[in-house]
């Protein structure tokens, strides 16, 4: 058993969190007081420093995914462990750690997480980096090592360059020597992926046309597309033969049901719809992937975009913000 306390006796009594007591549009998060969570076995108890805000937690706050109520938003957060639950072995209080896979919602003034599911934060790495490389940055990295293994020389198609999956998936595409062709809704926003290190930044109005002429009529190995209603004609009319489409996400709505006949007519296509948890699925996994991010950012060679961050009690202008589209790369929360 762990020598140090399980709860120590100068820990505050209540956590502040942001909540949703229905399903519904983003006035529907409110912040309250809650009893401070305890760590149990394995688990640890973080002073969050820094939240990360994603899409799929407006799908849970509107009801798109159903969840229990009352419910505390985000798995994706940074902080400083306050306390450890017993069998906690490789961390300790004090300690900087980083996340994606919390136990309890982050979006809140401390959160607990399994210990194995906790990743030490390089000192070079400030919260705010820490806060917003997880998701985004395992995404892009199981994109292009494990869904798609991409090879020098590729051309692949990724859509919205300028978020913020999209910037860190082009600049770790161009270290592997990729052509990268990417899409973008405003002038604004191709800057920021050419930025990144895109070589074709198209906009979304007939995005599969450009494609087969800057292929020269061959298409693409490989499709990225994390905005999935709109665009996934366009991604399959993009692809070469035997290439692959990999739906990641759905920021405009859901893909419907597709007739593997398509596939066929298409060229012998293939899909695949990723998802995090089945890129994490042990301690060796989570540690190459995390460790070959934190070199990256540590050398300089990944920069990572923070769009805005906002006051915990502000979760719901955040939501808007992502929801309409007038952020780029990562927002934040700050409690």
């Amino acid at each position: 058993m762990n020598e140090q306390s399980v709860f120590p006796e100068d820990l505050p009594d209540r956590a502040r969190v942001v909540h949703a007591e229905q399903a519904g549009g983003t006035e529907v998060l409110i912040e309250a007081q809650v009893p401070l969570p305890e760590p149990g076995p394995n688990q640890v108890l973080v002073e969050t420093a820094a939240t990360g805000v994603n899409f799929i937690e407006t799908y849970q706050r509107s009801g798109v995914y159903p969840v229990e109520h009352p419910f505390v938003p985000g798995t994706e957060a940074t902080g400083r462990i306050l306390a450890v639950g017993e069998s906690v072995e490789s961390l300790s209080v004090g300690q900087r750690i980083t996340t994606l896979e919390a136990s309890t919602g982050t979006y809140a003034s401390h959160f607990l997480v399994d210990a194995g599911k906790a990743v030490r934060v390089p000192d070079e790495v400030t919260d705010e980096q820490a806060a917003a490389l997880p998701l985004q940055g395992i995404t892009a990295h199981y994109l292009v090592n494990s869904t798609y293994r991409v090879s020098p020389g590729e051309t692949v198609l990724t859509h919205a360059g300028a978020g913020g999956v999209g910037q860190i998936l082009t600049q770790l595409l161009k270290a592997k020597g990729v052509r990268v062709i990417t899409t973008c809704s405003t002038e604004e926003k191709a800057q920021i992926a050419q930025a990144a290190g895109a070589d074709y930044v198209l906009g979304y109005e007939d995005f599969a046309e450009r494609v087969r002429e800057i292929t020269k009529g061959e298409g693409v190995a490989a499709v990225f597309d994390g905005v999935g209603k709109d665009t996934y004609v366009g991604s399959l009319d993009s692809l070469a033969v035997r290439g692959v489409f990999v739906l990641y996400g759905g920021a405009s709505g859901q893909v419907p049901p597709l007739d593997p006949q398509e596939l066929n007519r298409r060229g012998g296509l293939y899909v695949t719809r990723p998802a995090t948890h089945w890129y994490l699925r042990n301690a060796e996994e989570r540690s190459w992937r995390y460790a070959e991010l934190f070199s990256a950012l540590t050398s300089g060679d990944l920069k990572l975009s923070i769009g805005a961050s906002y006051p915990l009690a502000e979760a719901g202008r955040a939501h808007d913000d992502l929801e309409n589209r007038r952020t780029t790369g990562k927002l934040l929360l700050r409690p």
